[in-house]
């Protein structure tokens, strides 16, 4: 570390304490926008990583890359160790396969770390339990212990597009994404459970589009972890036969913006807007069905992706600052 970066970490910890909890679960082996979201949340210094939850795919993996939890503990050690941490948050693995029924969960070290960090009695810190993958690991940890909805709050990037809010892309997913890869746990947090909820749905995480160009100026040159971060999404496009243009969605990110870059009184994501909906209930297509009785959740609509982007560049400077 340079003397700047010294000097620079010392008068942020002087000025920024941790303010949250932050469990971060997400296929790090899959789309590697989550590998972006890894780097960014691990960076804010408002709050506290205090588990890496590695996530199953689908059983087909994502372009060529296995879909196993396994797999995304291993890429998410990868991107740790190139940030040179003192002391790097625990990885733990998810589920390695979806739920079977709405009852019985999949046990797995990742969902016993959600409920160990839920049950604590010695903080009052808040929890977010932030997922950008399939609800397995955190469905499996409400059905090991319904205690946890009391103690959590959940973030979820995925669902599809709810009607009179937005519209779907063209030619859509009949099942939205990540829903899709555990539609069982799905029915869980939003049939079962009262977990407190903010989801950000495919409109929304959506609009989290970055240039491929933005990211050689900003990111590629910022060290190991910018490099590595950038050959991930360049694997992809020329995986994909340089079809998917220039433009790339870290459809991941809204989950740093949602939890470190809240307001600094009345706390909250304020420069977002979201509705207040009932839950409605999936059914076993993945689609939504009106649900009267439903808790109400936050459905966020617009995300401030200045204050995201920016606010990430800014710390992979700072982070490689005189290197």
């Amino acid at each position: 570390m340079s003397n700047a970066q010294l000097d620079n970490s010392v008068a942020v910890k002087n000025a920024v304490a941790p303010r949250a909890r932050v469990i971060i679960d997400n296929d790090f082996g899959g789309d590697p926008d989550g590998l972006f979201q890894l780097v960014h949340q691990v960076l804010s210094p408002s709050v506290e990583v205090k588990a890496i939850i590695g996530s199953h795919l689908y059983k087909g993996g994502f372009y060529n890359s296995p879909g196993t939890a396994a797999y995304a503990c291993e890429q998410a050690k990868e991107v740790l160790k190139t940030l040179g941490l003192k002391d790097a948050p625990p990885v733990y693995n998810g589920a390695e396969t979806g739920l079977t029924d709405l009852k019985t969960p999949v046990s797995s070290e990742g969902a016993n770390a959600i409920v160990r960090e839920a049950m604590r009695d010695d903080t009052k810190m808040p929890l977010y339990v932030v997922c950008g993958a399939g609800l397995t690991n955190i469905a499996s940890a409400y059905l090991m212990e319904p205690k946890i909805a009391e103690k959590i709050k959940l973030i979820w990037i995925g669902g599809p597009e709810y009607g009179g809010l937005a519209i779907p892309p063209p030619h859509y997913q009949n099942i939205e994404y990540n829903l899709g890869i555990d539609v069982k746990a799905g029915q869980v947090i939003f049939n079962i459970s009262n977990i407190s909820f903010w989801q950000v749905p495919r409109n929304a995480y959506r609009q989290a589009l970055v240039s491929y160009y933005e990211l050689l100026h900003r990111v590629g040159d910022k060290g190991e972890t910018g490099k590595l971060l950038v050959e991930r999404i360049e694997r992809i496009l020329i995986q994909s036969n340089r079809t998917l243009g220039e433009a790339y969605v870290l459809g991941d990110s809204p989950l740093v913006l949602l939890t470190a870059l809240q307001s600094g009184w009345e706390a909250d994501p304020s420069s977002c807007k979201y509705v207040i909906v009932q839950a409605p209930k999936i059914n076993d297509a993945g689609q939504y069905m009106t649900n009267h009785e439903g808790r109400n959740i936050r459905v966020y609509t617009d995300l401030d992706i200045r204050l995201m982007l920016e606010d990430f560049y800014a710390k992979m400077a700072f982070l490689h600052l005189g290197k």
